[in-house]
């Protein structure tokens, strides 16, 4: 796996030329350009029928790629104020901006996340959103250590270890904020009646 500067791997996602990996709150991250998505599909051996989810630094990045009524908003607002920065998943309407192939089987939807992760959102605040899933081949645990990256995608680019610990000691954060849970992330759907519960994860959720 190439390890590389931050502005290298920036670059590289900047231009969909390459998959990267970063950590996260939750589980490290594999991802690419929105409109590359097919590389993650490719990479994982992973089934069309599983999307991706649009990863972000900051909330208001994600709300152009979402489509809904003013009603729905405020709902979808009120959640990601409460939960995000953090390990919830919003799968909501997609917008016309969304690729098609970050959900193959259904472009009308998408999910959406902002990383507790200080390194994870620095990223992204460089890159803008970015298509992510965890690092592993579709169907085996998440990837935990960049030596497990490594060794099953070693096409991968990564941040060189100096970088992390560079990154670890100038980015503003609490103390939390380079902590990953091991756990993937809740997902909730929006659906005409409410939230629905796909997955519970790392993060517990009362409506």
């Amino acid at each position: 796996m190439p390890q590389v500067s931050f502005d290298d791997l920036v670059t590289k996602a900047v231009a969909g030329e390459s998959l990267i990996s970063f950590p996260t709150d939750t589980v490290p991250a594999l991802a690419t350009r929105p409109d590359r998505a097919e590389l993650i599909f490719e990479a994982k051996q992973r089934s069309l029928d599983k999307p991706l989810i649009l990863m972000a630094g900051a909330i208001a990045d994600l709300w152009p790629f979402v489509a809904g009524n003013p009603q729905e908003r405020q709902e979808w607002e009120a959640i990601a104020e409460r939960y995000w920065p953090g390990a919830l998943t919003l799968v909501l309407p997609a917008s016309d901006r969304i690729p098609a192939a970050m959900n193959p089987k259904d472009p009308t939807t998408i999910g959406v996340r902002v990383p507790d992760h200080a390194i994870a959102r620095a990223i992204l605040a460089r890159t803008g959103p970015l298509a992510t899933t965890s690092a592993n081949l579709s169907g085996q645990p998440p990837l935990l250590t960049l030596a497990e990256i490594e060794q099953q995608f070693p096409q991968v680019l990564t941040l060189l270890p100096s970088e992390l610990q560079r990154l670890a000691k100038s980015t503003p954060r609490r103390e939390e904020e380079l902590v990953a849970s091991g756990i993937p992330s809740t997902v909730i759907r929006w659906t005409p009646t409410g939230w629905e519960v796909l997955r519970q994860g790392a993060v517990t959720v009362s409506f």
